[in-house]
């Protein structure tokens, strides 16, 4: 399984557009992106990269595989 390195918000955004989401839209506390009925909520800008646990669980929300995220 490929692993997964911290990445910046913005990177983050980026990727996540690259599978379809829109966004990130703000209402309530956290931003979240869309695609179709999928909402996943992402990390409040930060200075600090986003970890490879919160990823990871940012990613099993978004329905993504560890090789697709790896391989975009």
């Amino acid at each position: 399984m490929p692993k997964l390195g911290p990445v910046s918000l913005r990177v983050l955004i980026l990727r996540f557009r690259k599978f379809g989401f829109e966004g990130p839209h703000q209402e309530g506390r956290h931003p979240y992106m869309t695609k179709g009925n999928l909402i996943v909520t992402i990390p409040n800008p930060h200075k600090k990269d986003i970890s490879v646990d919160l990823l990871t669980r940012i990613l099993r929300q978004a329905e993504i595989k560890r090789e697709d995220w790896n391989s975009k």
